[in-house]
C-alpha cells in the first residue's frame, strides 16, 4: 500500500561427507589481524596468519565424549562450548567443522573454497564458510544427522543468495518466469540526484505480500530495487525462509534496520554501546551488522549489512545495499565496505546480530 510504503521510507549422525582437503581446511585455523581484534577463526575467510590473543573465548569447555571419526574428517569429532555468544563448535583434528549458536538458526559450516568478488573493488573474499539455517533456533544439542547432510552441500546458501543481487549479478528467474534475482538498484532516482529509500523485497519482485493483518502492495517505481533492510529481507526472509513482519514482534524479521537491530530473531553477538566496537572477534560470516551512518537521525541505527569475511587485503568485508552505490555491493564506491580503517562504514559500525 502506498501509505504503508511512505511509512517505511525512513527505514530501511555422525557420518559426515568428505572434507575438502587438508590445505583448504588448514585455512580455517587462523585469521587475519587488523588494527583491532578481528572475527573469530571458527568460520571465516581463508588465512594462514596467527590468531590474535583477543579472540580467546571468555569461557571454554570441551565435551570429553567425542564422536567416532567421520568420513572425510581427521580424528574424532569433538564439541567445544564457547561463550559470548553461547555456542557449540564441532571440530576435528584439522579445526572447526561447524558453529552452532544458542538461540540462532544460523550455522557456519566448513565447505569447498569459493571466491567472492565484484567489479567495484580489487579486494576479494576467499572463503571456506557456508552459511545455512536450522529449522528452529539452536537449543544446545547438535543434530549430527542434520550436520552430515549439510557438510559438503554446495547448493545455494545464505552468502550465495546475498551475492545474487550485487553489481553485475546475472538475472535469475523461477519456473514461472518471475525474476527472483539479479543486479538490484537501491531505489528510484529523485530530483536531487539521490536514490529514494523504501524498496522492500516485494517491490523488487513486483508482487504483493500478505502479512498476518495486512497486505503490502508493490510500488511500481521500486521494481527491481532493494534498500538496505529490503536487501536483508530478500536474502534471509523471502529466499532463505525467515518469517517477516512489518512491525517488530521479536519473532520475525522487521522492516527497518533499527528494528532489526533491536528485535530481529536470533541473538546479539556485538551489543550496541553507541560507539564503534573495539573487537570484532565474535563475528562470523552471515551475521547482520548495523551502522549509524547518517547524520540526520541522531544516534539511531540507520543501515544494515551482511558480514562476508576477511578480504584479500586483510580487512573484514561486508555486503549491503547503499544509495551511493545504487544497490547491493561488497565494493568501495563512495565508501569502503569494510569494518576496519577510518572510512564511513568502519567508523559508523555499532552492533551485530546472528539470525
Amino acid at each position: 500500500m502506498t501509505s504503508m510504503a511512505a511509512r517505511m521510507r525512513k527505514g530501511e549422525s555422525r557420518l559426515l561427507r568428505p572434507a575438502q582437503g587438508a590445505a583448504l581446511t588448514a585455512g580455517l585455523l587462523g585469521f587475519a589481524v587488523v588494527a583491532f581484534a578481528v572475527p573469530s577463526a571458527e568460520m571465516t575467510a581463508v588465512s594462514a596468519r596467527k590468531p590474535s590473543a583477543t579472540s580467546t573465548p571468555t569461557a571454554t569447555t570441551t565435551n570429553p565424549a567425542s564422536t567416532a571419526p567421520a568420513s572425510g574428517t581427521t580424528g574424532a569429532l569433538r564439541e567445544q562450548r564457547l561463550a559470548s555468544p553461547d555456542r557449540v563448535v564441532v571440530r576435528d583434528d584439522l579445526g572447526p567443522v561447524a558453529t552452532f549458536t544458542v538461540g540462532s538458526r544460523t550455522v557456519g559450516l566448513r565447505g569447498p573454497q569459493r571466491t567472492f568478488s565484484e567489479s567495484t573493488t580489487t579486494a576479494r573474499v576467499i572463503s571456506t564458510t557456508w552459511v545455512r539455517l536450522l529449522a528452529q533456533p539452536f537449543k544446545g544439542t547438535v543434530d549430527y544427522g542434520w550436520l552430515a547432510a549439510r557438510i559438503g552441500d554446495t547448493s545455494e546458501d545464505v552468502l550465495e543468495l546475498a551475492r545474487q543481487y550485487v553489481t553485475g549479478a546475472p538475472e535469475r528467474r523461477d519456473a514461472a518466469g518471475l525474476r527472483i534475482a539479479g543486479d538490484a538498484s537501491y531505489g528510484p532516482l529523485q530530483a536531487d540526484g539521490t536514490r529514494a529509500e523504501g524498496s522492500d523485497f516485494n517491490d523488487y519482485l513486483g508482487m504483493h505480500w500478505s502479512y498476518r493483518t495486512e497486505v503490502d502492495q508493490p510500488e511500481t517505481d521500486q521494481f527491481g530495487a532493494l534498500d538496505c533492510s529490503g536487501y536483508v529481507r530478500m536474502v534471509f526472509g523471502h529466499r532463505a525462509g525467515i518469517s517477516m513482519t512489518l512491525q517488530p514482534d521479536g519473532l520475525a524479521l522487521p522492516r527497518r534496520a533499527v528494528q532489526m537491530s533491536d528485535s530481529a530473531p536470533g541473538v546479539v553477538v556485538i551489543p550496541d554501546s553507541g560507539t564503534r566496537p573495539t573487537s570484532l572477534a565474535a563475528l562470523l560470516p552471515g551475521d547482520l551488522i548495523f551502522f549509524d551512518a547518517s547524520t540526520d537521525d541522531g544516534t539511531l541505527i540507520d543501515h544494515v549489512g551482511i558480514y562476508l569475511g576477511i578480504d584479500s587485503a586483510g580487512a573484514p568485508r561486508f555486503l549491503s545495499s547503499r544509495k551511493s552505490a545504487d544497490g547491493p555491493t561488497m565494493g568501495d564506491i563512495r565508501g569502503r565496505s569494510t569494518l576496519s580503517g577510518t572510512g564511513l562504514y568502519a567508523t559508523a559500525f555499532r552492533a551485530a546480530r546472528r539470525v
